[in-house]
């Protein structure tokens, strides 16, 4: 991922916006975050301290769910396992977290080969072991294109017979998938949802829409397709939706190239419509809102984002914003409810 300013200069970029937390009181539940110690996916480490100064800065985090990311694998041992690393990393800033005061980090997503098919159930295991009651499920990634800045690593196909036997392996053994595809990618990620309708699947990011490269200047055609597959998906009722991704430059809006960030209004200006939409198709009951930090901290700081959120769902009831906000996400990965 290209990274335009170090990263002490992308800070002061950040801090050039200040808000107040709306509605500060509100429950959250950060479903997606991620952990390193390298340069990761921005090109500087995200450590325990920095989630903990984004998630006490004002908004109401009560707990939180690690995304694999690659970080810290094995790096000795079946090749299979490696990924097991991960979680053996995160479960101790995870048990930090619940005596630190701040947000709890209550549920890992591992990262796991399901084109093993059922044989993934051995890396499950270790997963589970190490995460010390916290591993919730496996994310593996599909999205797939062409255009070189979207290229991810080698996956299975989404109708591979072996990756979806892996698919219900996660799900028969009561653990959740999170799929991240891109847009284009959605009929396929339909068929999966159909043909394992005993998984549990979050869909990333909206489900990936695309504004950049060959994508660029089509988002209204995009939009038309993507509200389609969307359609479809929702249909399967054993998809969840998180919403976020919305800091991402994959999504079209260069709020990085911008002399001063976006501040929470022009954050949520052109996202309203169809994420109030795309929550109406799937029920805020099966609609999470995510960070996706420090990724999406490449456009906008944590307060705003969360603020941008807030006012795109103002509308909905204090019951809707409870599930949108903390509830949902809460029962896809199976955490401790609200009080």
């Amino acid at each position: 991922m290209a990274v335009d300013r170090p990263e002490s200069e992308h800070r002061a970029w950040i801090a050039q916006v200040t808000e107040d937390p709306l509605e500060p009181d509100l429950p959250i539940c950060d479903p997606h975050h991620h952990l390193w110690l390298d340069r990761g996916h921005t090109g500087w480490p995200y450590t325990l301290d920095d989630l903990h100064a984004d998630t006490g800065a004002g908004h109401n985090v009560v707990q939180t769910v690690f995304l694999e990311c690659h970080a810290e694998y094995r790096r000795t041992g079946p090749r299979h396992l490696r990924p097991v690393g991960e979680t053996e990393f995160v479960v101790g800033l995870a048990e930090q977290s619940a005596e630190s005061g701040g947000a709890e980090i209550t549920g890992i997503m591992g990262n796991a080969d399901l084109a093993l098919g059922e044989a993934v159930e051995e890396v499950l295991a270790a997963h589970e072991e190490a995460g010390r009651g916290r591993f919730r499920g496996v994310r593996y990634i599909c999205a797939q294109d062409d255009h070189p800045p979207l290229a991810m690593g080698t996956s299975a196909p989404m109708d591979d017979e072996q990756y979806r036997a892996g698919v219900q392996t996660v799900g028969r053994l009561g653990y959740t998938y999170d799929a991240m595809v891109y847009h284009p990618q959605l009929p396929e990620l339909v068929e999966v949802a159909r043909a394992c309708p005993g998984t549990p699947i979050v869909v990333d990011h909206l489900g990936g829409v695309l504004g950049t490269g060959p994508y660029r200047d089509r988002r209204d055609e995009i939009l038309a397709q993507w509200r389609a597959s969307m359609t479809d998906l929702a249909a399967c009722p054993n998809t969840y939706l998180k919403v976020g991704g919305i800091g991402m430059p994959m999504m079209g809006f260069r709020w990085d190239k911008q002399d001063v960030p976006p501040n929470s209004e022009e954050l949520a200006a052109p996202w309203i419509e169809p994420i109030q939409w795309v929550i109406e198709t799937f029920g805020p009951d099966r609609a999470m809102f995510e960070s996706n930090f420090p990724v999406d901290k490449r456009g906008t700081g944590y307060v705003v984002l969360w603020n941008a959120f807030k006012r795109i769902a103002e509308a909905y009831s204090p019951d809707e914003k409870r599930e949108l906000f903390h509830d949902t996400a809460a029962r896809a990965y199976r955490l401790q409810a609200l009080a």
